[in-house]
């Protein structure tokens, strides 16, 4: 009795113990809580100053630095990268602690130094650059010293001059130290002139000898007029000179540091260790080349503030913190439009003008944009929402100069403008003043203008119905409105008694209307002659019969015309039927051409139909490839939703390739994992550490195999994919230029156009993929001996990582 009398007081003590840290461990936690939320908050709108918030915050702090070292080196670093638009108020925040606290300082130059290797090594770009920036801006708080940050700089300009490393590689490590001399210039200008000078020099001779062979792979627009497309290099080179003209003097970045100078300069200061850039490894990727967007001038703009020149650095700071705003708040267009709208110096800039320029240099960004388009149409809608007394007036305006424009524009972009426009239509009652474009009506149908509206009206037509968008087109328009969408079945055609199939498409009708199976499909389709080339060989049932495809592909389709549910439906019902009608490519190309036949007045009934059929593995890649260019659809070649299902048939294919490489890495992961883990002595095991890989999850040497297998084949067909689709442009294409030459015509029309925006988007919408055959293409396909036009469009496409 004693004895469990006694245990219980000692459970008591330990009770009490437990307790306390408890409680010890809540109460710290808050105070973190509240640290970090004070250090987040800081410098944001409020009744006090900003330099008043940072005094205060900075004895919060150094009373707390005892205790919580760590976890404020830590959120102070993180604010530096995710937060570069409070740069200058984080740095002098920890110029303010520096100069209170020396070891404090030291300790978090150390950190943001470990942050801005570990960023450089993972490949973290953003994050690595804004390390950088913040690390120059504490020269400006006198917490690092300006001779270091010049070392730092002169080292990264050494990647510059590496040899047999790929040019993008030494263009990011210019661009990120020109990048950066907006905020420190001045004191560099001023401390050590000649150094700056001479770095700068590095620079020019850099970006003399640079090839720039992927500029006009990456231009919106293919004339320089009214606005040049400058390369981002150069141009950022430009407003670096216009920048050292005006002793660096710039009129955008807000330096609280200033206020505290009696303060800051007093403070001893660090000097960066010596920091070597990681070397360049193959599996290193590195941001790709731009080309600098450009759609107004201070002319466009109204009375009001100007528009900073396109080669002041204020442009290019504007920019960057407006694309900021868009990349941190982009999954919630609420908050952005009204983030972008409360910008910092928006009484200084025509505001609305530099969101819609940059929302534009989004959306047109090439290769591809950050996010899907419907982002910044959505983004756009919100600011016409909460500014509808000049946001309004600014896209119109924006959207007629992209008109006028439009005859020198990318493909892709032309593509992206449609697509955004029809949905900015279909969320404003479809109203637009359509008989100030009326001058496109008299130009050929295949010009990029009628071709335009054509398109949009198409796009509207799927966010609408046909009806809708007869009434909202003046009658003028009448020969650019799409058809009604209605099925073209031919076995009800006032010609059906003398077609072959009728007889049996009416059985088929009648059987399937009686919810017949599909042997039963199979039995009834039996009764059709071959009318194949091959009909004089002995045939087993299933093979390539182009009448029983025709019949059955036509008759099933139509009778799920109703809606894309009910198409859907029947397809999976039948789907044995199909997969025994389609065993060769030229079987399926065969069904391909029987969807056309039947839908070809309803655009995107064809897009999803293909889409189930690739979906469901009744139609190969290859086979849509080489329907898309064949004869039969040369009247749609240049109708937009034909490369639609190009692409979406080339991105099924990628999808594919990349699930069975992770699947393979995972799995070899697993297996090493697992063969390590069985070796592994037990005693090592710790609370923490991850589950061990049992013997359910590992995969044997076969399964690993087995994987291995299926990829290689993956990408022996994703090969093949791409070699047809770029052997056959470059058929078409040498076929157009050939004629050209031998008729004595200019090359150069709507058609030749087009299609050479068409070679050069597929190369830029999936150039991940197609980059691994960039040898093989070259070997079999870009000769030297192809017309310099089509070869060029190779050229650059390899030049946007050479």
């Amino acid at each position: 009795m004693m004895n469990r009398r006694r245990q219980h007081d000692g459970d008591d003590d330990s009770y009490e113990h437990r307790n306390r840290k408890r409680r010890r461990v809540s109460e710290n936690q808050e105070i973190e809580d509240r640290l970090e939320s004070l250090i987040l908050r800081v410098g944001e709108r409020s009744t006090s100053s900003v330099e008043s918030n940072l005094e205060g915050l900075v004895s919060v702090l150094e009373a707390d630095l005892g205790t919580f070292r760590l976890k404020i080196l830590r959120i102070l670093s993180e604010c530096a990268v995710k937060m570069p638009e409070k740069c200058t108020i984080y740095t002098t925040l920890v110029g303010l602690l520096n100069a209170k606290n020396y070891k404090f300082g030291g300790e978090f130059v150390d950190h943001m130094v470990k942050t801005f290797k570990e960023s450089l090594k993972l490949c973290r770009w953003d994050a690595a650059r804004y390390s950088l920036r913040f690390l120059a801006d504490l020269v400006n708080c006198h917490v690092i010293s300006a001779t270091s940050l010049l070392q730092l700089l002169d080292t990264m300009i050494d990647v510059s001059n590496e040899d047999t490393v790929p040019q993008v590689r030494r263009d990011w490590y210019v661009f990120a130290v020109l990048s950066t001399l907006p905020w420190v210039g001045r004191d560099l200008y001023e401390k050590k002139e000649s150094s700056l000078e001479s770095l700068l020099l590095r620079i020019e001779v850099y970006l003399n000898k640079r090839s720039k062979k992927h500029h006009n792979a990456l231009r919106v627009w293919s004339v320089d007029a009214p606005h040049p497309q400058e390369e981002y290099l150069d141009c950022l080179w430009a407003q670096i000179r216009k920048l050292r003209q005006d002793n660096w003097a710039e009129k955008h970045i807000p330096r609280p540091y200033l206020a505290f100078d009696s303060i800051l300069c007093e403070a001893l200061q660090h000097n960066l260790p010596q920091i070597v850039p990681p070397t360049h490894h193959e599996s290193y990727e590195y941001p790709m080349p731009s080309v600098v967007y450009r759609m107004f001038d201070y002319t466009d703009c109204p009375d009001g503030p100007n528009l900073p020149g396109a080669h002041s650095i204020e442009r290019f700071l504007i920019e960057e913190h407006l694309h900021h705003i868009i990349e941190m708040h982009h999954l919630e267009r609420k908050d952005c439009a009204a983030q972008l709208l409360d910008f910092p110096y928006k009484s200084k800039i025509p505001l609305e003008y530099c969101i819609v320029e940059v929302i534009f240099a989004e959306l047109f960004h090439m290769p591809t944009p950050r996010y899907i388009d419907i982002v910044y149409g959505s983004i756009l809608i919100e600011l016409c929402k909460l500014h509808p007394a000049t946001l309004p007036q600014v896209l119109a305006q924006a959207t007629e100069i992209l008109f006028m424009r439009i005859d020198s524009m990318n493909t892709s972009c032309f593509d992206r403008f449609v697509n955004w426009f029809s949905y900015h239509l279909s969320n404003f009652k479809f109203t637009w003043s359509w008989e100030e474009w009326d001058s496109c009506l008299l130009l050929d149908t295949e010009h990029p203008r009628p071709k335009f509206i054509q398109e949009v009206l198409q796009k509207c037509l799927r966010l609408s119905y046909h009806q809708r968008i007869m009434e909202m087109m003046p009658e003028t328009y009448a020969k650019l409105l799409p058809v009604p969408s209605q099925p073209n079945y031919k076995y009800a055609s006032e010609e059906a008694g003398s077609l072959a199939g009728t007889q049996v498409a009416h059985q088929l009708v009648v059987a399937i209307r009686q919810k017949c199976s599909p042997e039963e499909v199979i039995n009834i389709l039996k009764e059709l002659p071959n009318s194949g080339e091959n009909s004089d060989q002995e045939m087993s049932d299933s093979s390539f019969n182009p009448l029983k495809i025709d019949v059955f592909v036509q008759t099933l389709l139509n009778l799920g015309s109703k809606s894309f549910s009910h198409s859907f439906a029947a397809v999976s019902k039948f789907h044995l039927v199909f997969k025994a009608l389609a065993e060769s490519e030229e079987a399926q190309i065969c069904i391909l051409h029987n969807v056309f036949e039947l839908w070809q007045n309803h655009q995107q009934m064809m897009v999803v139909i293909i889409d189930k059929l690739l979906k469901i593995q009744i139609v190969d890649c290859s086979a849509v490839a080489t329907w898309i260019f064949s004869k039969e659809m040369t009247g749609e070649f240049t109708k937009m939703y034909l490369w639609e299902i190009l692409h979406l048939t080339i991105k099924k294919m990628n999808k594919h390739v990349i699930k069975l490489s992770n699947e393979l890495n995972d799995a070899k992961e697993k297996f090493a994992k697992a063969d390590s883990s069985s070796s592994d002595s037990e005693d090592e095991a710790t609370p923490k550490r991850k589950k061990p890989v049992t013997v359910v999850d590992k995969p044997t040497e076969e399964m690993v195999e087995r994987m291995e297998e299926k990829l290689e084949a993956a990408n022996v067909d994703q090969k093949r994919l791409f070699l047809i689709v770029f052997q056959r442009f470059i058929m078409i294409l040498s076929e157009h230029l050939v004629r050209s030459d031998t008729d004595g015509r200019d090359p150069d029309t709507d058609w030749y156009r087009w299609t050479v925006g068409r070679l050069q988007q597929v190369f830029l919408m999936h150039h991940e993929q197609v980059q691994k055959y960039s040898g093989t293409l070259e070997t079999l396909l870009f000769t030297s001996d192809l017309d310099s036009h089509i070869l060029e469009v190779f050229h650059q496409f390899v030049a946007l990582r050479a």
